[in-house]
């Protein structure tokens, strides 16, 4: 096992991966930059090292900072959480160069399902159903109007390189093409330093769904079941449910078997979540994150498995501590991302927390490292923190969870509360009768009904 980790993030996700470490006595290390000088996890951490100014370039981002870190401290291992490096294959060489592990894949692992148009062919290979699009890259006009022909419009042009919806356009006829070709394009390069995209069939109605695997490297490899991120905005997760309230339990074992033997043959190591648009009983690979998920606390709740403790596990050379029959699903879960935002425009609201209070009770877990007289900075993401609800049914998670937004108080910063008391009470989401266009169109019928 590792002597000291060294927690190269921020916010929840850093509390969240020190409080693992602490339960393994694991001496723990928080970077961060001078404007979390006050952050929950730099107060609890055995040690901690500014890296830099607030621009994240200058800090999280900052590798040579972050590996002086670990050189200072004597940290052995890093935990990079979800954003920033944690899918920086770059990252992860330069510590294995530094015999440093990286408590996540290989970085030949995150380089194939980073690129999208490997990832798709890997999936494909390995047997993971995809969506029906181009081979690879499209440089060509031509070329791509021949392809949408054969699939059909509408599609949907996505950036290789891409994630959080940038470089992503929809094309719903044969005269959008080339101008929503030009667009992603352009959006890609700029955002990601590629411009290279490629071409997929847009499905109208689909629910995204994501399966949780966990592998240790040597060909051993297990699922714990799925998660639906369905609600969505700006191609953002809002609200997270495991188990899909859309699956029966033969689909579900069908892609979880599925999944679990393709991370098997490719002996993948650690943490990932295979995710995949759902229509009409089918699935359809869209992309591998190689890493911890912001919604992993939902599969934690009904499988009761700690899944940054089996990432450090696994890291160690220890393996997994559970086999595939071990696995044992209860119940329900609900995660909602309380954002400081306003609740209609989504602007972003940083600002001094001026009270803050918790809810509890039975089922109730809020993973977040504020605190009353905390001053959200204006330089990261606007995430206040993660409410997570179990309920032995659906049912009792969503009354548990109204109670729960009944009880949480932030004031001082707005935030994105009144929309999720709207949400557990709608009788779509009540229902679970949503798709991943469900939530921008409700919040249109608010901007317009207002």
């Amino acid at each position: 096992m590792f002597n000291k980790v060294l927690i190269a993030n921020r916010g929840e996700i850093a509390l969240r991966v020190l409080r693992a470490c602490k339960e393994l006595g694991i001496a723990t290390v928080a970077v961060h930059s001078t404007a979390d000088n006050a952050a929950m996890h730099v107060r609890l951490a055995d040690e901690s090292v500014c890296i830099g100014p607030p621009p994240a370039r200058d800090s999280y981002l900052n590798i040579p900072q972050i590996l002086a870190a670990c050189e200072i401290s004597g940290a052995d291992a890093v935990h990079p959480g979800y954003g920033f490096l944690s899918e920086n294959a770059r990252f992860a060489d330069i510590l294995d160069a530094h015999n440093i592990t990286f408590i996540g894949p290989t970085a030949d692992h995150i380089r194939v399902m980073g690129d999208k148009i490997e990832a798709k062919r890997t999936a494909k290979r390995l047997g993971i159903p995809v969506v029906p699009g181009s081979a690879g890259a499209v440089t060509d006009d031509g070329e791509a109007a021949r392809i949408a022909a054969e699939i059909g419009f509408p599609v949907i042009i996505k950036a290789s390189a891409g994630g959080g919806g940038r470089g992503m356009k929809v094309a719903k006829s044969a005269a959008d093409l080339p101008v929503a070709l030009a667009t992603a394009r352009s959006e890609a390069g700029a955002a990601f330093g590629d411009d290279a995209v490629y071409i997929e069939k847009y499905l109208a109605k689909p629910r995204h769904i994501e399966v949780q695997v966990f592998g240790d490297g040597m060909g051993n490899a297990i699922h714990l079941g799925e998660r639906d991120c369905s609600l969505q905005r700006r191609h953002q997760k809002v609200w997270e449910e495991a188990r899909s309230p859309a699956l029966d339990d033969a689909q579900r074992l069908r892609i979880g078997e599925i999944c679990a033997n393709a991370m098997s043959e490719l002996r993948y190591r650690g943490a990932g979540t295979i995710e995949f648009l759902y229509e009409d009983g089918e699935f359809y690979f869209i992309e591998m994150n190689t890493r911890l998920q912001v919604e992993h606390p939902v599969t934690e709740a009904i499988t009761g498995l700690d899944l940054v403790h089996e990432q450090i596990r696994v890291a160690a050379g220890l393996g997994l501590s559970v086999k595939q029959s071990d696995i044992n699903f209860l119940g329900h879960a609900i995660e909602c991302r309380i954002n400081a935002e306003d609740p209609r425009t989504f602007a972003p609201s940083p600002g001094q927390i001026t009270y803050y209070h918790a809810p509890g009770g039975l089922g109730i877990r809020v993973d977040s490292g504020v605190y009353q007289g905390y001053s959200i900075p204006p330089f990261y993401d606007s995430l206040i923190g993660k409410l997570i609800v179990h309920g032995r049914t659906r049912n009792e998670c969503l009354m548990r969870l109204r109670r729960a937004l009944d009880e949480i108080v932030v004031d001082g910063v707005k935030t994105t509360l009144p929309l999720f008391q709207d949400l557990v009470d709608n009788p779509d989401i009540q229902a679970g009768q949503y798709d991943i266009h469900w939530l921008e169109q409700y919040l249109a019928g608010l901007a317009k009904a207002a």
